[in-house]
């Protein structure tokens, strides 16, 4: 029994030789970037200030003010070291750990050398970053939802974009809470439909996932431009306010960061750590776990496997209706055309970027929602980088790990693939 458990541990130790020669010439080479094209241009003395304090927030801390040129020598020195470390030993199983902290010290650089002989609030950016990242991890938890199960849906953007108009005409026309229930109703049929269609019909699932976006984007159009745009009555859902939470929303930088947003904020958080337990510690998401890896077994085992993906589907629908009320009663206050703007697409990559878990999907929505608000930043800062440049970088990030640069992703089996009961 030792000696097996020996075994499994010593196999999930295991870095390949190429793999571990790759990465530690990665972070040789972020080691050297960080020296050539940050540190060398600085002049000396010159000084970065980082802010830690939201605008608007009632709790202050001191800026951090630091001399930048010596911080990115430091920082290059800590990088080279690593590599070095990576390319004589290795770190085994914790390599990507060790990837997370060169990535991370290379954005902390990159900030540094961009705000140097000026000024950046830092826990602004981090706040906004969160903000930003809302509607893409509600969008990646839809998809984590169905493909668990084994049901691609690629119909995320449509079902966003009906919630969000749907939200706002019912919520202009009731209130705002009645107007998030339809649009979270609304995002179920939609579920609905693509369960019929893949599950029962047994459709091609990319096909109905994009019939279901044609037919979001002409409806929500349609009558956006008939009666809403027309009606300003009808266009006028209100937004919902911010709620501090009280103790939390006063700990220094962690508190206005964390705790001091409207209800789509903290229903992310509360999201997250049930589907979380519902997915990996419980029968509940055993059996939609077991249905999405191998459905004949499951049902040789008494699970129902079309209703466990029906219910799966839907549950994913109401996710997404979820997200696109966001962009309407929880940003904007009214509905445009197309005002999703692809949320729904960067949703699906972020959650295979996250390796279908919640917890993973919200990292990548982060990343994704940081270098949003990043190019906005950077911009005012005057740094000579096009912000369409920056832009590119969550998309560039996630074809480096579909690639392989941080271990491949295990999606499950049966994901996409229609099962005949036999």
């Amino acid at each position: 029994m030792a000696t097996s458990e020996m075994t499994i541990k010593k196999t999930a130790d295991y870095v390949s030789p190429t793999r571990q020669r790759v990465m530690g010439i990665l972070f040789l080479l972020i080691a050297f970037s960080i020296w050539f094209f940050f540190s060398r241009s600085l002049e000396p003395g010159l000084q970065t200030t980082f802010g830690l304090t939201p605008g608007g927030s009632e709790t202050q801390l001191p800026d951090w003010i630091f001399t930048t040129a010596p911080v990115l020598n430091i920082l290059a020195l800590v990088c080279a070291i690593l590599g070095g470390a990576q390319l004589a030993r290795g770190f085994g199983s914790r390599t990507n750990l060790v990837l997370a902290w060169v990535a991370g010290i290379f954005i902390f650089s990159f900030l540094a050398w961009g705000a140097s002989g000026g000024s950046l609030n830092m826990a602004g950016l981090l706040r906004s970053s969160l903000v930003r990242s809302v509607p893409i991890t509600i969008g990646a938890l839809s998809g984590v939802l169905c493909e668990r199960a084994g049901v691609v849906n690629i119909a995320i953007e449509g079902m966003m974009l009906t919630g969000a108009m749907t939200g706002t005409l019912v919520g202009s026309l009731t209130n705002m809470w009645i107007g998030l229930l339809a649009a979270v109703a609304v995002g179920g049929l939609l579920g609905l439909g693509h369960a019929i269609l893949s599950i029962r019909y047994k459709a091609d699932q990319i096909i109905s996932g994009t019939v279901i976006n044609i037919g979001a984007v002409g409806i929500t159009s349609f009558i956006s431009a008939k009666f809403l745009q027309k009606y300003q009555e009808l266009n006028s859902p209100g937004i919902f306010p911010a709620w501090d939470i009280p103790a939390l929303s006063k700990i220094p930088f962690i508190g206005p960061i964390f705790f001091e947003h409207n209800l789509f904020v903290y229903a992310l958080f509360f999201f997250l750590i049930v589907l979380h337990v519902g997915l990996f510690y419980t029968r509940w998401g055993l059996r939609m776990r077991s249905v999405g890896e191998h459905p004949k077994a499951a049902d040789t085992l008494g699970i129902n496997v079309f209703r466990t993906r029906y219910m799966a589907v839907i549950l994913g629908g109401m996710m997404a209706g979820f997200g696109g009320g966001y962009f309407t009663v929880g940003s904007v206050g009214r509905f445009d055309e197309v005002m999703t703007a692809g949320r729904g697409f960067i949703g699906l990559a972020a959650m295979i970027f996250g390796n279908w878990t919640p917890f993973g999907s919200f990292g990548a929505g982060l990343l994704f929602g940081f270098t949003d608000s990043l190019a906005s930043k950077l911009a005012i800062l005057g740094v000579g980088i096009p912000s369409e440049v920056l832009l590119m970088v969550p998309y560039i990030a996630t074809m480096i790990v579909l690639a392989g640069v941080v271990g491949r992703g295990q999606m499950p089996a049966a994901d996409g693939k229609p099962y005949e009961k036999e």
